[in-house]
């Protein structure tokens, strides 16, 4: 499954490897992407491993805000 996150507080691309790291220790995450531009983060998980709201949470634990997102 795919989730969209939006963080509207990317200041730097110095941020991207560090969100990137902690999404990717969660448990069923393969694969996140990082779009500092867009403020779009792309993440591949399985659901039954993590929610989605467990995504924004990693990403808000390493100090960036993050929400679910339709896009």
């Amino acid at each position: 499954m795919k989730t969209l996150l939006r963080s509207d507080d990317l200041n730097c691309p110095s941020c991207i490897p560090k969100i990137e790291k902690a999404l990717g220790r969660l448990g069923g995450v393969t694969h996140a992407r990082v779009h500092f531009a867009t403020g779009r983060i792309e993440v591949e998980h399985d659901p039954e491993r993590v929610k989605a709201e467990r995504l924004a949470s990693a990403v808000r634990d390493v100090g960036y805000e993050a929400r679910v997102s339709a896009f």
